[in-house]
């Protein structure tokens, strides 16, 4: 596996066999991801807020209330630390210590900037409602004036980001190996429910099918 340099901050120092930093490999893996964990640090204390967002090419655009505290700090370039995780499976050993999970994560590290132009803001607004269910934008209304006043969208470059990734079964130590209990991997996936439409929605709607980016791979399946 061929790997781009990393940072320091992205370099990954335990287990570094698990790292990749090919722009490749981190873009596939946030696209599948539903939630990213923002952390940062306001007057000393440090937040990690959960939200949706979306990726346009090198930039990850993460959005809230403009009254929020992470985009009140991204006005005084406070920087960001975000993580997307994704996982594939409880990995059970014959010993505690060796149970592990198999994963896919990417970190990225930077100053995120907060978009002021309001047509480049309602683009990306439009590609993040677009990035669960094709099309949506177009079957829905789209943001009013006040709206867009009151949402804040954040752009941070991925040109400080690492993937981690574990796959396979436990790593037992050879004395363990006669330890009479069942070991192995227990995979695990994100499944797509029956639909439950709202109140008022016209009979015959047909619910829209989620992106095929968020379905990739075996590691996520429709039920």
């Amino acid at each position: 596996m061929t790997h781009s340099a990393p940072s320091d901050r992205t370099r990954v120092r335990r287990l570094p066999q698990r790292a990749d930093y090919e722009p490749e490999t981190i873009a596939a893996i946030l696209d599948q991801g539903l939630v990213a964990h923002v952390g940062f640090v306001v007057d000393g204390r440090p937040f990690v807020i959960p939200t949706t967002y979306v990726r346009i090419g090198g930039e990850l655009y993460v959005h809230g209330s403009v009254k929020s505290r992470i985009l009140l700090g991204a006005k005084a370039s406070i920087p960001l630390c975000v993580s997307v995780t994704l996982v594939d499976g409880l990995v059970l050993a014959r010993s505690a210590f060796h149970h592990s999970m198999n994963y896919r994560s990417v970190v990225v590290f930077g100053e995120a900037r907060l978009l002021e132009n309001t047509e480049e803001k309602r683009a990306v607004l439009t590609r993040l409602v677009d990035r669960f269910v094709d099309g949506r934008s177009e079957a829905v209304r789209a943001p009013n004036e006040t709206e867009l006043k009151v949402t804040g969208v954040l752009s941070l470059p991925l040109s400080e980001a690492s993937a981690k990734v574990r796959s396979g079964p436990p790593l037992d130590d050879p004395e363990d190996l006669s330890v009479p209990c069942w070991a192995g991997v227990l995979p695990l996936s994100v499944s797509i429910g029956d639909p439950i439409p709202a109140s008022g929605v016209p009979i015959g709607s047909v619910a829209p099918n989620v992106r095929a980016a968020l379905l990739a791979g075996s590691p996520i399946a429709t039920r």
